[in-house]
């Protein structure tokens, strides 16, 4: 069988163009504007990726995506509610470590707003609910494969964690953003980018234990961003969380090694199926 050349340089080289061509202007124009502008470049990842599908001449491909998008069948609940549980415990404990930092007790609440200006609470639901769904789309659609394509999912991880990170660099100039809103210190800045990285393994465990699922995704994508937005978190204690969620990290890898680890995908997606690999994939932690 002769298996599809995944491309994850030229990909990532056009989503960051086509991204980065819309963000960039929208540093410097009425935010009116630049809401609209934000969208386009939030989009662009899910368009290149469903066109390096849909172009790519490969059937299997094809229906590979529409099976992780529409494949009910294959997320691994469970799972899905386990990783939910563990971000929210992670949540938790870097609020209690943080009390030993002067930080209040206080962030165990909700926030009245959300950190973007400017669309109301509705809107700024609509947002992250978009984000979560668009973003996945893009991302596990073609992204997180083509490198898998190449490596074991432990330096797929990383490397797919940092460049995801890197890809909301211009956000941070763009009024109005939570990303902007964190330049009141460097230290806030850099530790955004830092946790994505620990995140990306995290979100790779919920797409794999799923049967690259992005359904399953799209599910845990919401309910990361709801809590960094809902949860009166402050940017200190979320420079502890990301040690807490690396801990976290390391410690689902250790319990899934030979998931992330394997090596038996290599070349051989999308025809690969977790389901025929011989792993836990309901191990958890």
């Amino acid at each position: 069988m002769t298996h599809y050349k995944y491309r994850p340089v030229l990909f990532f080289a056009l989503a960051y163009l086509f991204t980065w061509i819309f963000w960039i202007p929208a540093i410097y124009l009425p935010e009116s504007i630049g809401q609209i502008l934000m969208l386009l470049g939030l989009i662009a990842p899910a368009v290149i990726s469903t066109l390096f599908i849909l172009l790519s001449g490969s059937e299997s491909l094809k229906q590979d995506l529409k099976n992780k998008i529409i494949g009910f069948y294959k997320v691994n609940w469970l799972n899905v509610l386990l990783a939910v549980c563990v971000f929210a415990a992670v949540v938790a404990v870097s609020i209690l470590l943080s009390l030993a930092f002067g930080q209040s007790i206080n962030q165990f609440s909700f926030t009245e707003d959300f950190s973007f200006t400017g669309i109301g609470i509705g809107g700024a639901f609509l947002t992250i609910l978009l984000a979560s769904i668009i973003e996945e789309v893009g991302w596990k659609g073609y992204c997180e494969d083509s490198i898998g394509n190449y490596m074991n999912w432990v330096w797929e991880s990383m490397l797919f964690g940092a460049l995801w990170s890197f890809w909301h660099f211009p956000l941070i100039f763009i009024q109005g953003t939570y990303q902007a809103g964190l330049t009141v210190n460097p230290l806030y800045v850099v530790n955004f980018f830092i946790s994505g990285i620990p995140l990306g393994f995290v979100i790779t465990w919920v797409y794999l234990v799923s049967d690259r699922s992005i359904l399953a995704c799209m599910v845990y994508h919401l309910f990361v961003n709801f809590m960094q937005e809902k949860i009166a978190m402050t940017p200190e204690t979320k420079c502890v969380e990301t040690i807490v969620i690396t801990v976290a990290a390391a410690l689902i890898v250790l319990a899934n090694r030979e998931l992330f680890f394997e090596t038996k995908h290599i070349g051989k997606m999308p025809e690969y199926k977790y389901g025929d690999l011989n792993v836990k994939t309901n191990s958890g932690l």
